[in-house]
């Protein structure tokens, strides 16, 4: 007779087919059944926030649900940090977790609903006779409200007889939101004013981009003749990059962000408008009539003028019909878009003798393959892989941790991007702090992407935001350094092949590597002994407002 671990993880086969995740006293039964009975995917971590960190990113690089597992008690804390940030960045996932027995808990366990519940994650508690069902229903609540869940099963039920398992409806999704009837006046108003600017902008976001607002966005950018470009999490959207600027704000070329204060309406879809996104506020200059397109209530920035709520690929295309037939403006034919993304290339040599990182991210920029997908750490190394190593769509720029300002979640990435992409070469961006803190999944990023696998490390012997930001403000420096680390010989520990980069004709081992098919080459760490005295222009901003 079926048990309740058979039925939550054969109803969990029928959404999800790849589940991350270390095993445990919690979840043992469910992972046996997931091996035996299902057709799922399993993946071992190392660290049990690995687990949530690959589930996540392996739904932004493919739109696709995953699953992560950990046994309770200090195996769920241990996830706390990534699923905030799961959270935070509205990402769907389910994580199945262990969880007290249903008589009371013990002397180890931890409240951990209250828990969940903290970080704005919901749990669902799976019973003998509702297993299933709460299976679906916590798959269905993450994908309609883009939000990790927590699918507990207590430690006296996985093994409990719950009779044959039930066929399951298919999810029911919201729709894309249409615009109601009251916005459709305002996209009419909003369309005039687009017919008559003379320099008209289109930004577009992560929101956009689920939205599968691209080829509407690119209607509208033909229809009025605007320059686009999108936040970090948008890049790519656009459908020609002849007239795209890149990225908007801190991540931007110097060139690209002038020419954004001479637009003289800018409609930005999808997009929160955060601090780094606007520049703290710069972005635009006063004159700028700004428009927002989002689904959330309100618009999210002082700065928005107007707001058309709504989901951004039927408002870009209500935008496109309503505009009928006027003139592109023709700002965009007039300006050289390719010499204003020109970023500052650097110094070929700086007084303490380390690299120029943005020397060797132009220098990376062009040995990459082309079929990449960047995994990127949090940290003030962020800005040199946004800044210089273009993408081809939002999938192919993952930043896990920047939405709850964590660091430390890179290496589990590489292996949700690897089973989101098995012919993607992956390449994480990560720096020597962050590197350090998520070492116990190094293992598991050699071991998934193998030959399609290249980690950069970004290694200035330092907490590099925090020592732009407090050092110099004369605050003691010492817990802000980090004494040298070989991450070269860590990567080699665990079958990667690493070398050390300290000039930039050692990153002709990069040039080699990509040359070869990925099935005849180990996984790369570049170790890149970078300077610390290069501050990141978006860093510059940080400083500039917290001073």
């Amino acid at each position: 007779m079926p048990t309740v671990s058979q039925h939550v993880a054969i109803a969990l086969s029928r959404h999800i087919d790849q589940v991350f995740g270390l095993m445990g006293n919690g979840n043992a039964y469910f992972l046996d059944s997931i091996l035996r009975d299902t057709e799922a995917t399993f993946t071992a971590v190392r660290h049990e926030a690995g687990a949530v960190v690959a589930a996540d990113a392996h739904y932004r690089a493919s739109g696709r649900i995953a699953a992560a597992t950990t046994t309770y008690g200090a195996g769920f804390t241990n996830t706390l940090t990534a699923l905030a940030e799961a959270a935070q960045a509205r990402i769907p996932l389910v994580l199945i977790v262990g969880d007290e027995p249903t008589s009371g808990p013990r002397p180890w366990d931890v409240d951990q609903i209250a828990l969940a519940s903290a970080v704005g994650v919901r749990t669902y508690t799976v019973g003998r006779l509702d297993a299933a069902a709460t299976t679906i229903i916590a798959i269905e609540h993450a994908l309609a409200y883009r939000l990790p869940v927590v699918l507990a099963i207590p430690y006296d039920v996985p093994t409990l007889e719950a009779g044959e398992v039930p066929g399951t409806p298919p999810l029911r999704l919201p729709q894309p939101q249409a615009p109601a009837p009251f916005t459709q006046a305002a996209i009419a108003r909003v369309a005039e004013t687009l017919a008559q600017a003379e320099r008209p902008l289109l930004i577009a976001g992560r929101g956009a981009h689920l939205a599968g607002a691209g080829p509407a966005l690119g209607a509208l950018a033909d229809a009025t003749g605007a320059v686009t470009s999108s936040s970090a999490l948008g890049r790519g959207i656009f459908p020609d990059e002849r007239f795209d600027l890149g990225v908007t704000g801190g991540f931007g070329a110097p060139g690209a962000m002038e020419l954004i204060q001479e637009a003289d309406v800018a409609i930005v879809f999808g997009a929160s408008l955060n601090p780094f996104t606007m520049r703290f506020g710069e972005l635009f200059a006063p004159g700028t009539r700004v428009v927002q397109v989002d689904i959330a209530p309100a618009a999210t920035h002082p700065r928005v003028g107007d707001y058309l709520q709504g989901d951004a690929r039927l408002v870009a295309e209500a935008l496109t019909a309503a505009l009928d037939g006027a003139r592109p403006s023709g700002w965009r034919d007039t300006v050289d878009i390719a010499a204003l993304r020109t970023q500052d290339p650097g110094e070929p040599e700086l007084a303490d003798g380390r690299l120029d990182p943005r020397l060797a991210a132009a220098r990376i920029a062009e040995l990459l393959p082309e079929d990449r997908i960047v995994v990127s750490d949090g940290g003030h190394f962020i800005a040199w892989a946004n800044m210089f190593w273009p993408v081809a769509s939002p999938t192919r720029m993952i930043m896990v941790g920047t939405a709850y300002q964590s660091i430390g979640l890179g290496f589990p990435s590489v292996a949700g991007a690897a089973q989101a992409d098995p012919d993607a070469t992956i390449v994480l961006t990560t720096g020597d702090g962050g590197g350090l803190m998520a070492l116990s999944d190094l293992e598991t990023a050699v071991r998934t992407a193998g030959g399609r696998g290249l980690c950069v490390v970004w290694n200035d012997g330092a907490y590099g935001a925090e020592v732009n930001l407090y050092g110099l403000k004369g605050l003691a420096e010492d817990p802000m350094l980090i004494p040298d680390v070989d991450f070269a010989a860590l990567g080699s520990a665990v079958g990667a092949e690493g070398v050390v980069v300290r000039r930039l004709e050692d990153l002709d081992r990069l040039a080699e590597w990509a040359s070869r098919p990925a099935g005849e080459r180990p996984f790369l760490v570049l170790d890149l002994r970078i300077s610390r005295s290069v501050i990141a222009p978006y860093q510059r901003e940080v400083i500039r407002v917290n001073s």
